[in-house]
């Protein structure tokens, strides 16, 4: 069963998912082949290139978003001090830490609460809005 504790804050997140996506992230120019399963497990060192993503989901758009679940996996981090942590993984992935912010935003507050321990992501969209 899905539960949402703040139906105003899950449709801010819904209206920030919506904006960001626009007209279809593929009509952006900056629009990039995303894994959207970024996280510690799935990126290897690589002989190529210093990294390899493995795993991948892929999906075309903004390069901003496939931070987001990274970050969602960084969970005690990211309840101390999203905004360091936010700035940190822009900055080491060359995005724009404020889109990274409004994606994570956007889904920490749309994402349904079907998991016992998904609770701390409410709070974290409360702290980033």
């Amino acid at each position: 069963m899905q539960q949402w504790s703040d139906p105003a804050l899950v449709n801010d997140g819904l209206e920030m998912l919506a904006a960001l996506a626009g007209n279809g992230s593929d009509a952006r120019s900056d629009a990039v082949l995303l894994t959207t399963d970024m996280h510690a497990g799935n990126v290897l060192r690589a002989q190529r290139e210093p990294w390899l993503m493995i795993d991948p989901k892929p999906f075309v758009g903004d390069p901003a978003y496939d931070l987001t679940q990274h970050l969602f996996n960084c969970e005690h981090r990211l309840q101390t001090d999203p905004d360091s942590l936010i700035h940190r993984v822009a900055d080491l992935a060359q995005v724009d830490a404020d889109r990274v912010r409004m994606w994570l935003f956007a889904r920490a507050a749309a994402e349904p609460r079907t998991h016992w321990d998904n609770h701390w992501k409410m709070t974290l969209a409360q702290t980033l809005l």
